[in-house]
């Protein structure tokens, strides 16, 4: 089996917790977790699902995205709080949907969350415009990351110091981990556990749930249909950093 040097076994990650907050898109968070579903019935993992309260947590987001199907929406129910949160977090994934934009106000118990837990973090991975709250926690400040292409210009605006690759699946610099719109977070998190755990297992979860991946970090049409201005912030192609 491929391998990488963050194979040994001493190293692995096991306690796995993924951000929600109202307003989170679905598949922002459900994309990565199914493969890592699959993964936790080959190696040892914990989960954890971490929000405001222990109440349910709605991907409705009625403030900033009024509908025509109010009552249209999918709820999780969370594990752990901000303010209560597991212990020796390895991997924090956080993901991104209308909540994101918010007022700050009602971010601020995420990003100081992000703040905190990041100097004790393995990884930290964020998907579309969860990388919104990464910028704003500052822990993205002189690295290259990016985002959801449909959301470019009021994401990458919550993070002036970030250095943002405007074409690009996944980013990974050091042990941030940032993908580009919503389904791209399924692309990074099979990139990741190829990374984490060797390619042979990242491709036979893929082929079990019939998925054909993009394993190229730089493959990104969607930055030319969302005109987005690839000569500026890093011209470099996303991939890994050393």
């Amino acid at each position: 089996m491929s391998t990488s040097i963050d194979t040994q076994a001493s190293d692995l990650p096991v306690n796995i917790g993924y951000i929600v907050y109202p307003g989170f898109q679905a598949l922002d968070v459900f994309g990565p977790l199914d493969p890592l579903n699959m993964l936790s019935m080959e190696v040892p993992l914990n989960l954890s699902i971490i929000g405001p309260t222990l109440e349910p947590v709605s991907t409705k987001a009625p403030l900033v995205a009024p509908t025509v199907s109010p009552d249209f929406g999918q709820s999780i129910v969370p594990t752990h709080t901000f303010a209560s949160p597991p212990k020796d977090l390895d991997v924090l994934i956080v993901p991104g949907g209308a909540g994101s934009a918010y007022p700050l106000e009602l971010q601020q118990a995420q990003i100081d969350f992000v703040k905190e837990q990041y100097p004790k973090l393995k990884y930290l991975i964020s998907v579309c415009t969860g990388a919104s709250l990464l910028a704003r926690a500052g822990v993205l400040d002189g690295k290259r990351a990016t985002t959801t292409k449909a959301g470019w210009a009021w994401t990458t605006s919550t993070g002036p110091n970030v250095n943002w690759v405007p074409k690009a699946r996944w980013v990974v610099d050091g042990n941030i981990w940032t993908t580009s719109g919503v389904a791209a977070g399924i692309d990074g998190i099979f990139a990741w556990i190829s990374h984490v755990y060797g390619e042979e297992r990242s491709l036979k979860i893929a082929n079990t749930i019939e998925l054909e991946r993009h394993t190229d970090p730089s493959y990104d049409p969607f930055a030319e249909i969302w005109n987005v201005p690839t000569s500026v912030a890093a011209q470099a192609p996303a991939g890994q950093s050393a």
